[in-house]
């Protein structure tokens, strides 16, 4: 064998591997949101990089189909059904209401969930260590977390006498949100005053009743529709004049003046939505539920309130925005 044919033998075997992996097709993920794109850029970010800490990177080796109900959760059942029919390699969801959807749309294709209470209770898996079935993923513990919320608006107001508590009733997480609170209250004998609201006109009626019961501060509970609406929000208790707690760090920086809660979930939910790629079981990999809390308040809003943080409050906090 003369050495340009050596040579050209060379070559072509070194390319096969490569052109064998350019012919594997690219895994698609599919990801199920209720509300919409524009107010989930964050979050997205963050999934993007716990799948890249998996070692996948959208648009180079793997491929990310979007489906977003719009507010509307009666959306989610055929959007759910619509993934599963294209057979993604994993199914992505953000809240209780997908998480639902996309268990009852499938039970081949695996599901990496993220929620805000136990996934037990909810009977999306059989135990925490154990998920069984095409089920895993993150409880960011939003609803337990309620109390210690409520405590640290306490502990900032420690004055109030009257809190109000707005929810969604349309929201999964209200239920367990307002017996954590409703339990909490009861405690510390706080009188709270329920309102209710599941659009954004409501939420503009829920803040004119809130004018005229002038309560000392209020608590924001979780949910899709708030997270949407959190300009909205925080502009109308920048408006009244109220104190306001919320469960996620959004709001402390556009204006509002208090949040607790998980900053990580979407990057956990990257992180297992790889691992599954990798070829990891949902059956085998344990719920996990987030360790890295965050308190963030606003330092310039409680000024524009008249408030003075506490240090003790001051020093607890992870972020204090000036």
């Amino acid at each position: 064998m003369n050495r340009r044919n050596f040579i050209t033998l060379v070559g072509a075997a070194a390319a096969w591997p490569l052109a064998a992996r350019a012919q594997q097709p690219t895994p698609v993920i599919g990801f199920l949101g209720a509300s919409t794109p524009e107010t989930n850029l964050e979050r997205m970010r963050a999934f993007h990089l716990g799948l890249k800490e998996t070692g996948y990177i959208e648009g180079d080796n793997v491929t990310i189909l979007q489906r977003w109900a719009e507010n509307h959760v009666d959306r989610l059942p055929d959007l759910a059904a619509d993934l599963a029919r294209r057979r993604v390699a994993v199914l992505a969801t953000y809240g209780t209401a997908p998480a639902l959807a996309a268990k009852a749309a499938t039970t081949t294709v695996p599901i990496v969930f993220a929620v805000t209470e136990d996934p037990v209770k909810l009977g999306l898996v059989v135990s925490i260590a154990r998920p069984g079935g095409n089920l895993t993923g993150i409880n960011n513990l939003t609803t337990e977390l309620a109390a210690k919320r409520l405590g640290l608006l306490r502990e900032l107001i420690p004055g109030a006498v009257k809190v109000a508590v707005l929810v969604d009733p349309a929201s999964p997480p209200t239920k367990t949100t307002l017996r954590e609170v409703e339990t909490a209250a009861r405690a510390v004998r706080l009188p709270i005053q329920i309102l209710n609201a599941s659009s954004s006109r409501e939420i503009d009626a829920a803040f004119a009743t809130l004018a005229r019961e002038r309560p000392d501060a209020l608590f924001v509970g979780p949910g899709f529709l708030f997270t949407s609406r959190r300009v909205q929000l925080v502009h109308l208790a920048t408006l009244h004049k109220v104190p306001a707690t919320y469960s996620q760090r959004q709001f402390a920086e556009i204006g509002g003046l208090m949040s607790y809660g998980s900053p990580d979930t979407h990057r956990q939910l990257g992180v297992y939505a790889g691992r599954i790629l990798k070829g990891a079981k949902p059956a085998d990999l344990p719920v996990v539920q987030s360790s890295k809390l965050e308190l963030v308040i606003n330092t310039q809003t409680a000024r524009m309130l008249g408030l003075t943080v506490p240090p003790t409050l001051l020093a607890l906090a992870d972020e204090v925005i000036e």
